[in-house]
C-alpha cells in the first residue's frame, strides 16, 4: 500500500468560489474527490488544507511513511522560504501545482521557491493538474490502485 498527502496552501479552501475566471469552479472538496479515486481502495490519501504557515510545516514535519506528496502552496510559494525548507526535509518526494500558469501572471508569482526542491511540477493544467501529479508519483514511486 501507498500513502500520498495533498497539501493545499492559503485561500485554496476557496476554491471554486475565488476568481472562477482564474480557478474554475471545482472546489478543493471536489479535487480531494477526484484524487481519491484515482489512488483507489489499495493506496490512502491524506488530505490537508490551511491558510496558515506554519499549519503547513507541522503537517508535513508529522508525516512518516507517506509515498509522495502534492504541494499546492498557494501565494506561499513565492514568499515562504521556511515552507521551502520544511518541503526539502521531506524524506518524500514532492510535487509542486498551481492551477494557473504563474509563469504567465503578475512578474511576482513568477518564480517559486519551492520549485527547486521538488521532484516535479505540474503548472497551469487547472484543477486536472492534481490528477496529473498524483499519477506522475503513482507511475514513478508507487502502485496503481
Amino acid at each position: 500500500m501507498s500513502v500520498y498527502v495533498l497539501v493545499n496552501g492559503p485561500n485554496l479552501n476557496t476554491l471554486g468560489t475565488r476568481q472562477p475566471e482564474i480557478y474554475g469552479t471545482t472546489t478543493l472538496v471536489e479535487v480531494v474527490a477526484r484524487c481519491r479515486a484515482l489512488v483507489g481502495s489499495l493506496n490512502t490519501l491524506v488530505d490537508f488544507q490551511s491558510n496558515h504557515e506554519g499549519a503547513l510545516i507541522d503537517f508535513l514535519q508529522r508525516q512518516r511513511g507517506v509515498t509522495g506528496g502534492i504541494i499546492n502552496p498557494g501565494g506561499l510559494a513565492h514568499t515562504s522560504v521556511v515552507l521551502r525548507d520544511a518541503v526539502a526535509a521531506c524524506v518524500f518526494p514532492m510535487v509542486e501545482v498551481h492551477i494557473s500558469d504563474i509563469t504567465k501572471r503578475e512578474a511576482f508569482r513568477a518564480h517559486s521557491h519551492l520549485t527547486e526542491v521538488t521532484a516535479h511540477q505540474v503548472i497551469g493544467k487547472g484543477v486536472a493538474g492534481y490528477e496529473l501529479a498524483l499519477s506522475w508519483l503513482m507511475e514513478k514511486y508507487g502502485q496503481h490502485g
